[in-house]
């Protein structure tokens, strides 16, 4: 095995072949001399039998095309979990530094929502060297999973076990989210999305738990309904989630009109509501848990749900008690077993534009700021305690990569739930493929760009504010693009451009009115270009000529009072696509059309539901699909759980011309948005890009701070326990 160096056991031998070789790096650099026990092979082992098909397993395909989106932020995240130890209260003489903070997970992809299993977990591993234990979830090879890492030192991230949870037919690209292991360690509870409910803007979310023996999974969510946030009570006989309940997502994407359920962890029964509006449970003990609301003071707060002895469980029988103050935003707070002395919560202070971890203290009612002493300007989020009360853990952009780690990239390719279909997000906005296959056309808000597939000859070929990108399809190196303020009024000064990215000073005015004209797509001709305009004081569709623009020659496609957008021109010239409100004009919500060039055949394709949002259409090379983004899936997580996102319920999708087979094609929390087909198949290969890193916002609405403050208090700054 010359995987295996000398220094492994005969133990490490046996418990390495059992994984497949792509395993076998991370399980070579683990500790081997904390390994040489039988009984953490014994258990690792059956494990593994059963789950080691979520390591390898690549799905046969036939190489047919390739799509191109982009989501908001997520190239900077570089997460990765982290925890700190808990000052002891009024005797810590020295504030937390740096060195203090210990790195818990491992540099690949992203790393989050981090979980700490007790030492009653069924992977048992030597009592003389109880090693920290951490469930999260980590979107590496391309979509989200979740992992068991058993950390050893606290000096080599490389000394770990490491081992995927799930088999493979539930990490398919699927979310897997908020994991947590029952107090016998038995079975894995987290957030999938693999089941899909067949109603437009209804959430896929729902919780599951799997035996880690067997691979057994049951549905604990009653089918129609969408939960998120799960947390198990400290017994493991109850499970508190944030739940729409029969009521649906009704398209808000700040604080979530969900309530908070119970119901038994073993089968799901016994659900009960609880308390209306909330999310975020945690608890603290069979009674007792803590759950954030955004309260009429408009402050998020931290409250407390306390559940009856003797009487059934109720929005009636519940006592609810607010526990943090107004004047600062407190929220996914996170307890441990019976730790009735203090929460941790993340917070948004006034005057700080960064998210910390705070603890607060139950009895003094006082803050103790952890995260900003160690890290004051990065975000830090969605904190968890260990069982036995001494860490939290949270998670953080890591910064700049090391040799170890993942850097950024410039296409990163995630999963496809289609054979045959590969996807790759990038790093910048509105991407579109060259005819040939071989540039990629972006905008970064400011400038126009052009790059080679492969990542190398970046060229900037416009200074000016830019939004959506098209290639000619008959004259080499001419793109065309849009010109002005995104998201403007009709009357707002935008006009389209040609640019020739071959050579310098090649940038040529279309349209002359400047009445907001946008998303151009030309024809396959290349002689006419479709384009919305305000020129009318309604967005409508024209058509001008593709190299002289509209002062040659005009014709609008389109008329009424609503709004036609976002329009592509179809391979074989037949159809143009587009997105539009006329069916209830400035609702905000879009379905996608299609009408013949010369205006006939008007007909709705998508029927996105009520309220719905389909937008960005792109026919695909064959001219008999289009993928486009929507939120015909709902929402996948509680927003503020998040960086910033204007849309978090963006996924992206592909549908016949027929209007059916509507096929999900992404699934995260995200906002997935502007996808493209490109003209070749790409194989499935990341391409690698350096920086920049943790370049991302806070939830903007985050940033609302109130005047006035509830309960009669005034707005002084809350207080902070001294360290």
């Amino acid at each position: 095995m010359p995987w295996l160096s000398n220094n492994h056991s005969a133990d490490d031998a046996l418990l390495l072949a059992i994984f497949p070789d792509s395993c076998r790096e991370t399980l070579a650099h683990s500790a081997p001399a904390r390994m040489k026990t039988r009984h953490l092979l014994n258990d690792l082992c059956l494990v593994v039998l059963v789950l080691a098909l979520g390591c390898a397993a690549e799905e046969d395909s036939t190489s047919t095309a390739s799509i191109i989106f982009t989501t908001l932020g997520r190239a900077s995240y570089a997460f990765d979990i982290y925890s700190l130890p808990v000052p002891v209260q009024q005797q810590q003489q020295q504030p937390l530094s740096p060195s203090q903070e210990l790195l818990l997970t491992d540099g690949h992809s992203v790393n989050f929502n981090g979980h700490f299993l007790s030492n009653s977990s069924a992977i048992q591993l030597p009592k003389h060297s109880p090693p920290l234990q951490l469930v999260y979830v980590t979107e590496r090879n391309g979509y989200p999973t979740i992992f068991y890492d058993a950390i050893y030192s606290s000096s080599m991230v490389s000394n770990r076990i490491q081992i995927p949870l799930l088999s493979n037919h539930l990490s398919d690209a699927s979310i897997k989210d908020k994991p947590s292991v029952t107090p016998d360690g038995q079975y894995l509870l987290y957030v999938s999305s693999h089941e899909n409910p067949g109603v437009p803007r209804a959430s896929w979310t729902a919780v599951y738990s799997t035996q880690l023996e067997s691979g057994l999974t049951q549905r604990l969510t009653p089918y129609g309904v969408a939960d998120f946030s799960p947390s198990l009570s400290p017994s493991g006989l109850w499970t508190a989630v944030a739940s729409y309940g029969p009521h649906g997502w009704a398209g808000e994407v700040e604080d979530l009109t969900t309530d908070i359920y119970v119901f038994l962890t073993h089968d799901g029964t016994h659900r009960f509501k609880i308390v209306e509006h909330g999310g975020w449970p945690t608890w603290v003990d069979d009674r007792t848990l803590y759950f954030h609301r955004r309260g009429q003071d408009h402050w998020w707060s931290i409250y407390r749900a306390i559940l009856p002895s003797n009487a059934p469980f109720s929005v009636d029988s519940v006592f609810v008690e607010r526990v943090t103050p107004p004047g600062l935003h407190a929220f996914t707070p996170a307890t441990s077993p019976g730790n009735n002395n203090f929460i941790a919560v993340a917070t948004r202070r006034p005057g700080s534009n960064f998210r910390h971890i705070e603890l607060f203290d139950l009895a003094s009612n006082e803050f103790t700021e952890l995260t900003r002493l160690v890290s004051p300007n990065s975000h830090h989020l969605n904190p968890f305690i260990s069982p036995d009360s001494t860490r939290v853990g949270y998670h953080k952009c890591r910064g700049e990569p090391n040799a170890h780690s993942t850097p950024q990239f410039f296409l990163e390719n995630v999963r496809s739930p289609v054979p045959g279909l590969t996807l790759f997000r990038f790093v910048g906005s509105f991407p579109v493929f060259s005819p040939s296959g071989d540039r990629i056309a972006y905008v970064e808000m400011p400038g126009v760009y052009v790059v080679n597939r492969d990542g190398s000859n970046l060229r900037k070929v416009s200074n000016a504010m830019a939004f959506s990108t098209a290639w000619d399809r008959v004259r080499p190196g001419v793109i065309y693009t849009a010109i002005g303020e995104t998201f403007a009024p009709e009357s707002s000064q935008v006009d389209i451009v040609s640019i020739d990215v071959d050579h310098e000073n090649s940038v040529k005015r279309l349209t002359l009115d400047g009445k907001n004209n946008a998303f151009p797509s030309p024809s396959p001709d290349g002689k006419w270009i479709v384009f919305r305009s305000g020129r009318s004081g309604h967005k409508n569709l024209y058509i001008m000529d593709a190299v002289d623009g509209e002062k040659k020659e005009l014709r609008r496609l389109t008329e009424g009072p609503w709004t036609d957008t976002m329009c592509n021109w179809s391979p074989d010239g037949e159809w143009i696509a587009f997105a539009s409100d006329r069916h209830d004009p400035g609702s905000g919500s879009f379905e996608i059309y299609l009408i013949h060039p010369n205006g006939t055949g008007l007909r709705k394709l998508i029927q996105s539901g009520s309220g719905g949002r389909t937008n960005h259409p792109y026919f695909s090379p064959d001219g008999k699909s289009l993928t486009f983004t929507s939120d015909y899936a709902g929402i996948s997580a509680e927003p503020i759980s998040n960086p910033h996102h204007y849309q978090p319920y963006g996924e992206i999708f592909t549908v016949r011309l027929d209007g059916s087979g509507i096929k999900r094609l992404t699934h995260n929390s995200y906002e997935d948005g502007t996808p493209a087909w490109s003209p070749k198949y790409m194989p499935p290969v990341n391409v690698p890009k350096g920086g920049p890193y943790c370049s991302f916002d806070d939830c903007h609405w985050l940033n609302n701070m109130p005047i006035s403050t509830a309960f009669g208090v005034s707005k002084a700054k809350p207080q902070c326990a001294a360290l």
